[in-house]
């Protein structure tokens, strides 16, 4: 892990290079499996599901639902002063697979459990990390 202007940034490997720089093209990509439809992640050489190794990134909606949360108020690191949220959300796509997030553009207060939400990325030199923001209706 590297880190840029405080925030720890991922090791990049091969299977998750498209999950980590898809951002840099506006787009959520996640594992699926070719032969069972299965969405995956973490991204890993074969499908949990069905055994197969035909899988490969394919871009999700970004759209996701909040399935838990937590409010930081420690203040662990100076470039990200507290309250921050931090939350588990579900993708439409496939609510069996969850992303763990920061949630961003909304005060701590108004989060909840079932909101929904969609990504947005936060790019750094070889990374763009993506984050989740409340649907505007």
């Amino acid at each position: 892990m590297s880190t840029d202007a405080g925030r720890m940034l991922p090791e990049v490997t091969a299977e998750s290079r498209d999950f980590w720089t898809g951002g840099f093209n506006g787009e959520l990509r996640i594992y699926r499996c070719a032969e069972c439809r299965g969405w995956i992640h973490p991204p890993v050489g074969a499908c949990w599901r069905c055994r197969s190794r035909s899988v490969g990134p394919e871009v999700a909606s970004g759209r996701a639902t909040v399935a838990s949360f937590t409010v930081n108020h420690h203040p662990w690191f100076p470039a990200f002063p507290p309250p921050y949220a931090i939350a588990v959300v579900e993708l439409d796509e496939a609510p069996d697979v969850r992303l763990t997030t920061c949630l961003v553009d909304v005060d701590v207060d108004d989060v909840e459990i079932g909101m929904p939400v969609e990504v947005t990325f936060e790019a750094h030199d070889d990374v763009s990390l993506p984050m989740f923001r409340p649907v505007v209706a």
